[in-house]
């Protein structure tokens, strides 16, 4: 018995971008379909649609129903963007890492929270607010609502050592994500933490992160300008 050539769709995905970068598949031209191409690689059509689907996702394929998948013609670049440990972002820049927890507490969040988090007006999360620190001075604040139907473990939590941020990262599983960057005039509170006058411009990352359809946690991440965010395409 032959054993498969492709066993995971990682390795089909690898090939299919071998193919395009190769020009054996030029911008523009239908490739041969999921059936057709699990012969080929001697794998289930699953793992030729997992593969397919993830190059569609990053812009390289365009793929419609009943029209079959072509090498997208003009593809699209896409930025991937990592959900940094703020830990490890200060100490990879040579900084002394602090942290500071300011508030946790259970409430009912804010209309704007609850409609971006897709959770019931009247339902209650967890809220945590902190600050991250680099050399002793203000680094990030971190503002948090974390859904607990979601992730009741965070309930036991105190946060006091540990940052929500990197807590999150380690026992709370998410599928993806919506992510904003702007610039903000500082509150009155962020204002006296960073040490700038109200209304200073402020560098803002919103996020939330989601379970499938289930949000898992909003937070918004203040920087002072000049906070540089570094990324790959």
């Amino acid at each position: 018995m032959t054993l498969p050539t492709f066993r995971n769709w990682q390795s089909v995905q690898d090939e299919v971008l071998r193919r395009i970068h190769a020009r054996e598949w030029s911008p523009g031209e239908l490739i041969p379909n999921e059936a057709d191409l699990a012969i080929e690689f001697g794998c289930a059509r699953s793992t030729v649609n997992r593969a397919l689907r993830s190059l569609a996702d990053s812009g390289l394929l365009d793929r419609r129903r009943k029209a079959g998948t072509r090498v997208a013609a003009q593809p699209v670049a896409k930025a991937t963007l990592d959900i940094a440990v703020i830990r490890h972002e200060v100490e990879e820049r040579g900084g002394r890492y602090g942290y500071q927890l300011i508030e946790r507490k259970t409430a009912v969040p804010p209309l704007s929270t609850s409609g971006a988090m897709k959770t019931r007006a009247d339902a209650a999360l967890l809220h945590v607010r902190a600050l991250h620190l680099a050399d002793d001075g203000p680094y990030a604040v971190e503002d948090r609502w974390i859904n607990t139907n979601i992730v009741p473990d965070a309930l036991d939590e105190t946060f006091e050592e540990l940052s929500a941020n990197e807590w999150l990262l380690k026992h709370a599983p998410y599928t993806h994500g919506d992510i904003a960057f702007s610039a903000i005039q500082a509150l009155p509170d962020d204002a006296d933490i960073f040490g700038v006058p109200k209304g200073s411009a402020l560098f803002a990352i919103d996020r939330v992160t989601w379970d499938n359809a289930l949000s898992v946690t909003k937070v918004r991440l203040l920087f002072l300008p000049g906070y540089q965010l570094r990324t790959t395409i």
